[in-house]
């Protein structure tokens, strides 16, 4: 198994509840897949580098998660098929990624318990 990260930008029209479900839909896909979700992360609302589709703003989502090649077609097939994913991107991480990501997700737990 791989670990990879995936990051999506969901629709800015989408209410807080429907943006929270496009997010399960997803990460139900990866644990049915066999995935296992190492960390999932809500950007919130962001202003984008330039307009898609003639919205200029977007929900930002990252997941990292460890799973076969397989999954990530499986994955990608549903973000394209989803009219809410304005952008995706997964990559699979190499050591020295996995080990910053790691190092980041401890300093953020670190930064909640003060």
């Amino acid at each position: 198994m791989n670990q990879y990260e995936t990051v999506f930008i969901l629709t800015p029209v989408l209410s807080d509840v429907q943006m929270k479900e496009a997010v399960e839909k997803f990460k139900g896909i990866l644990t049915n897949e066999g995935a296992e979700i190492i960390n999932e992360e809500n950007w919130g609302l962001k202003k984008l580098a330039y307009p898609i589709q003639k919205k200029s703003t977007g929900f930002y989502n990252l997941i990292e998660f460890n799973a076969t090649p397989e999954v990530i077609a499986k994955l990608e097939l549903q973000y394209r098929r989803d009219e809410r994913v304005i952008r995706f991107l997964t990559f699979r991480m190499d050591k020295y990624a996995a080990e910053y990501a790691a190092k980041r997700r401890s300093m953020k737990s670190t930064k909640k318990e003060n």
